[in-house]
């Protein structure tokens, strides 16, 4: 549970995801200046924890997607910032870029979301979310030169 709820950040009082993102961003932080393959295999390690993490926590809880699993988010945002600049507004850009897309999911995130259960399920709309932001927040800081 740990784990799945992103160090409990999942449990606080409202908009659980949207605290799961801001521990993305925070390990984002700590992992930022690794190269990519590296970091790659951070977020595909994290992938699969929350796969199986995910997966527990939904039988521990006996509800399908529990709101207080984050681990989900974590890793859609640290996706979501793969080769942002270590930059304030880039870091912000792809904070609300991708709980933008994480709520609204457009296809394929909602028809993972409802056709798609258990771990998988959990994490592979928010990998959908996370893609979104970052080929919209790569595109933008290309278009501005950063």
């Amino acid at each position: 549970m740990f784990i799945a709820t992103g160090a409990y950040s999942g449990s606080l009082p409202k908009a659980p995801g949207t605290w799961g993102s801001a521990v993305g961003v925070l390990l984002w932080l700590l992992v930022s200046r690794l190269d990519l393959l590296p970091y790659g295999a951070i977020i595909t390690l994290l992938f699969f924890v929350g796969v199986l993490s995910g997966g527990a926590a939904e039988k521990i809880i006996d509800q399908s997607d529990p709101p207080q699993v984050v681990i989900d988010e974590i890793v859609g945002q640290l996706l979501a910032l793969t080769a942002a600049p270590l930059h304030p507004v880039p870091i912000l850009l792809s904070f609300l870029l991708f709980r933008f897309f994480d709520i609204l999911k457009p296809f394929p995130a909602n028809w993972i979301d409802r056709h798609l259960c258990g771990g998988l399920g959990i994490m592979l709309d928010d990998i959908a979310a996370g893609l979104y932001a970052l080929l919209v927040l790569q595109l933008g800081l290309w278009l501005y030169g950063l």
